[in-house]
């Protein structure tokens, strides 16, 4: 009779699952850091994103850059974040600490703030999905004057993008701007005025079919 061999277990041992000359994804254990931001000229506009990510002593990992075509401004955070989560994914760094400065996005993320908009919501949905494949995520809001390294990469895909470039040895171009709304509204011109030599306009009224013109002016 044949030896009794045991049949292979559901879930193999340690020493089961290695093979030969194969190396193993080596895990890391220590937080790392992603610093993102996102922005559009426009609102919607040409949009982008940058990330830096760094290791626990501050040593940069990588810089991540995108330019994303015309979309809004929060579109372009929640792209930033999710490049920062498949980053973390990709390269086995199960712990995670984000830094933004968009606070709806932070605090949508965290719960507090409800995503009413049907544009980000798939891409909440896909950052909560994301999420739940690290062992340990966080997310913090920053003011953007530290969040430089970002906003800067950032500003780099949309001038990518928009194919905004600075010859060698010079300084980069000003970011452009979007054409800001009026500070004050301004009613019609009068289509049926008669505007005189002065630009100014004549008052006055008739009486038994004669005209009378105020303030001393005359006809032309």
């Amino acid at each position: 009779m044949p030896p009794y061999s045991a049949a292979p277990g559901l879930f193999p041992s340690e020493s089961s699952t290695k093979v030969a000359g194969e190396s193993q994804p080596e895990i890391q254990t220590a937080w790392i850091t992603a610093h993102c931001d996102g922005g559009a000229r426009g609102n919607p506009g040409p949009a982008g994103f940058g990330a830096l990510i760094q290791d626990a002593n501050g040593a940069t990992l990588a810089e991540l850059s995108e330019f994303l075509g015309i979309r809004t401004n929060n579109y372009a955070e929640y792209s930033g974040l999710l490049a920062c989560l498949q980053y973390a994914l990709d390269h086995n760094h199960p712990r995670l600490r984000v830094v933004s400065d968009s606070e709806l996005m932070v605090k949508q993320i965290q719960g507090k703030y409800k995503v009413n908009s049907p544009d980000l919501k798939p891409l909440w949905q896909e950052a909560r999905s994301r999420i739940a494949k690290l062992d340990e995520f966080q997310i913090t809001h920053a003011l953007r004057h530290k969040n430089k390294d970002a906003d800067r990469l950032a500003n780099e895909a949309m001038d990518r993008g928009m194919k905004r470039t600075s010859a060698p040895g010079q300084p980069a171009p000003a970011p452009l701007k979007a054409t800001p709304y009026p500070k004050k509204s301004e009613a019609p011109q009068n289509p049926y005025a008669k505007p005189t030599e002065s630009g100014t306009m004549l008052r006055g009224f008739t009486r038994d079919g004669v005209v009378h013109i105020l303030g001393g002016a005359t006809l032309p």
